[in-house]
């Protein structure tokens, strides 16, 4: 009877927030969807209404400029984009029902320096000089239920430990079998993304092309000013949102990876958004004729290490 009482005095919203889980699950949701969103417009060849309103320009005037290679070149980055979202979003579903579901520790931890540094490359635009207003929006709106659904869990799921069991692995670190040569390779990827990810916002915050971008696209910095002095801080703030989401994706795979239990599960998420995250940064550049080896080695060195790593691991996490 008394439980009963309870019950009906339980409120719509906080039955649905239950322990702060429904919460981070709707972030990691969102970023699904955003992620997909971000290739779908890209693939049916359409900027945002404020991109163009920006500019000041729209999509097709601009695609009329040296065989529409600029406009191919952004869609790169947001395709690219895109599929570091889905990603991320794949891998917190994982933490969510799984590590964070038993009360681990470090899972909440993770959410934690992924969330610092998912939401903190928003502040990029502050080295390109473009707010993005739908950004801002679309991060505040995710920020949200984030920082509410972090507090939640911490206390319904009396998360205790501090932040250094990110630093403990729960299993024996080794090579000697291909099981641990292949975490050792899933490991490494991750490192790869994190590091490539901090280059890319680097550099889209600075220089924003590389090389090899200028001889894609025909024209250097200086020209794509002339066409549009506002044509370079869009381009970097796409620049930038891609760097921080492959960094943010790395850092997210890294920790699953070191330390996370070994499971089929685990094993499936990995699967899940490395496949994602490799077909959009790949794939997208032989559809645009950006093909330049130089450029894509570090792609092909991280998918070839991921596609080993997932092969050899697969025994000891799905049949164990």
């Amino acid at each position: 009877m008394q439980t009963e009482g309870m019950e009906n005095r339980r409120g719509l919203i906080t039955a649905l927030v239950n322990d702060g889980r429904p919460l981070l699950m709707l972030v990691a949701l969102s970023l699904i969807l955003s992620g997909g969103f971000a290739i779908f417009q890209s693939a049916t060849g359409h900027f945002l209404p404020h991109d163009e309103y920006f500019l000041g320009m729209g999509k097709q005037e601009l695609c009329g400029i040296n065989q529409c290679r600029i406009v191919h070149f952004m869609f790169h980055d947001r395709v690219s984009f895109g599929g570091a979202l889905i990603a991320i979003g794949f891998l917190y579903l994982w933490l969510i029902e799984f590590p964070l579901r038993a009360r681990e520790g470090w899972a909440w931890w993770l959410f934690v320096v992924s969330g610092i540094a998912g939401f903190g490359s928003f502040l990029a635009y502050l080295g390109y000089g473009y707010l993005d207003s739908w950004h801002g929006i679309a991060t505040l709106f995710l920020l949200i239920p984030y920082v509410w659904g972090m507090a939640k869990t911490k206390r319904a799921l009396g998360i205790q430990a501090g932040v250094g069991t990110l630093f403990q692995a729960p299993e024996k670190f080794s090579i000697r079998t291909p099981a641990a040569l292949g975490r050792v390779l899933l490991l490494l990827t991750g490192l790869g993304m994190l590091a490539g990810g901090i280059v890319i916002l680097a550099v889209g915050m600075t220089h924003v092309f590389v090389p090899q971008d200028i001889a894609y696209i025909g024209m250097n910095a200086s020209e794509l000013s002339a066409i549009n002095p506002r044509l370079i801080p869009l381009i970097a703030h796409d620049r930038a949102g891609f760097g921080g989401g492959v960094a943010t994706a790395g850092l997210v795979l890294f920790l699953c990876v070191w330390c996370g239990k070994a499971s089929r599960s685990l094993w499936q998420a990995i699967l899940i958004a490395g496949g994602f995250g490799f077909a959009c940064a790949i794939g997208i550049h032989p559809v645009i004729g950006y093909t330049d080896f130089i450029h894509l080695l570090p792609a092909y060195v991280g998918a070839l290490m991921f596609i080993g790593g997932i092969s050899l691991s697969y025994r000891s996490m799905c049949t164990r």
